[in-house]
């Protein structure tokens, strides 16, 4: 298996994806059929620091977690938190379910925080030492590629680094 550069690793998540926003979801009550598109909205994977900083500030209201998670993702339109509180819960769920899916996370809310806590502080520690990482290299992964280099790891070392 060929060895991949800190560039390589890292490029995932700068990624940004277009997601078409059924009609139904944008305007409720238009319809059952998720057939057409009312539109387009770019988001872009979610990194450890933006989960962590989530986590704070959604400490107080469990609510805002989602709301945090969604403003955070977008690019385009670029949102204030208090408008994406403004939308529709359907369509503030459809969008996290994207921003979960581009992110890597398959976390519910009440994971969100164990998520955030030593065990990812220790996977970037054990992903720094192995890779010749800095701090910051390792706060720009999404918690999708922290998983996948872990697991890359823990396979090399069971076929004795191979």
């Amino acid at each position: 298996m060929a060895s991949l550069t800190a560039e390589e690793l890292l490029a995932g998540a700068a990624g940004t994806f277009t997601v078409s926003l059924p009609a139904n979801v944008l305007k409720p009550g238009t319809g059952d059929s998720p057939t057409g598109s009312a539109g387009e909205v770019v988001l872009r994977p979610l990194q450890i620091r933006d989960v962590e900083r989530v986590s704070r500030a959604a400490k107080e209201q469990r609510v805002l977690t989602s709301v945090l998670m969604v403003q955070q993702a977008l690019v385009s339109p670029k949102l204030t938190v208090e408008q994406v509180g403004s939308l529709s819960a359907g369509l503030v769920q459809f969008l996290l379910e994207k921003v979960n899916a581009i992110s890597g996370l398959s976390l519910g809310e009440d994971d969100l925080d164990s998520a955030v806590k030593a065990p990812l502080a220790k996977a970037c520690f054990v992903l720094a030492k192995e890779f010749g990482w800095t701090p910051a290299e390792c706060s720009e992964l999404t918690v999708g590629q922290v998983l996948l280099y872990l697991e890359m790891l823990a396979r090399d070392g069971q076929n004795g680094g191979e």
